[in-house]
């Protein structure tokens, strides 16, 4: 399972990464909205972890970019603001499968996006396999 952390606070991203590592994930973790584009454009992820809000770029426009670009790839959405508290990112992002609060325990996050990331890594092994070649 292919992993992508972007999230600004680097020891925060380095602690989930660490939690998803021991679920058997490869994991890369950006702080930016660019270094996120960036990998998008270079490799195929299963799931990306993204935090509503960066410190550099828009997360909204990333999960959008991921979107486009590999549109098998799942997003699961961590904040510490209210917005979006009434579901409405599920509305504004088709690739959003969750919404959590920063504060979750990292363990906890690491089960939502090992779930997330396993499914999509499925997905696109079975596809895969149907393609001709």
């Amino acid at each position: 399972m292919r992993t992508l952390i972007v999230q600004s606070n680097f020891r925060l991203g380095q602690i989930w990464a660490s939690h998803l590592e021991r679920l058997g994930a490869t994991v890369l973790h950006v702080t930016t909205g660019q270094e996120a584009l960036d990998v998008i454009q270079e490799q195929e992820m299963d799931v990306v972890v993204l935090d509503l809000v960066l410190k550099e770029g828009s997360a909204l426009s990333v999960a959008d970019y991921i979107n486009f670009n590999q549109p098998s790839a799942n997003v699961v959405f961590v904040t510490d603001t209210t917005f979006f508290s009434d579901g409405s990112i599920f509305s504004h992002c088709s690739n959003a499968r969750a919404f959590v609060e920063t504060s979750t325990p990292p363990s906890d996050l690491a089960e939502i996006v090992h779930h997330y990331g396993v499914n999509a890594s499925r997905d696109r092994a079975a596809q895969r396999s149907l393609e001709p070649g």
